[in-house]
């Protein structure tokens, strides 16, 4: 089905619409975090980068990432509409989550970055790995 804007009118939809968080992924983490007694994490906590959770005490930030606008190759789907634009787009999300690593990391803190598969079952042994960075 063809878009019922032209670009730039979906453009400036698009511009208009914000992250509301992954709260279903963050929920599923919090879960996680409370099932193997992982504590003192503050969730959403307003520093640049915008970590999912801290963990102040240990200096260590965690995101979780969506698979597809993080650019992990998980899943093969690709939009075929616009399909260099989604790419351009995964590829400055690649870029920036680079760059806010980098910056944690430059403080002396440690940066987990959980994809969003990760959080199914049959992941369980890689994020399992992942937390243990964090007791």
């Amino acid at each position: 089905m063809s878009d019922v804007f032209d670009k730039s009118k979906r453009s400036a939809i698009m511009s208009a619409v914000h992250s509301k968080k992954n709260k279903s992924t963050e929920l599923k983490l919090i879960e996680l975090f409370k099932k193997n007694n992982i504590q003192g994490w503050r969730r959403n906590y307003n520093v640049k980068g915008h970590p999912d959770f801290v963990f102040l005490d240990k200096k260590v930030a965690v995101f979780v990432d969506g698979c597809f606008w993080h650019g992990h190759d998980c899943r093969n789907t690709r939009p075929a509409d616009n399909a260099d634009y989604w790419q351009k787009k995964r590829e400055r999300n690649v870029l920036h989550d680079k760059e806010i690593t980098d910056l944690f990391q430059s403080r002396g803190w440690t940066v987990i970055r959980i994809w969003e598969c990760e959080l199914q079952k049959k992941n369980n042994l890689i994020l399992m790995t992942k937390l243990d960075l964090i007791k």
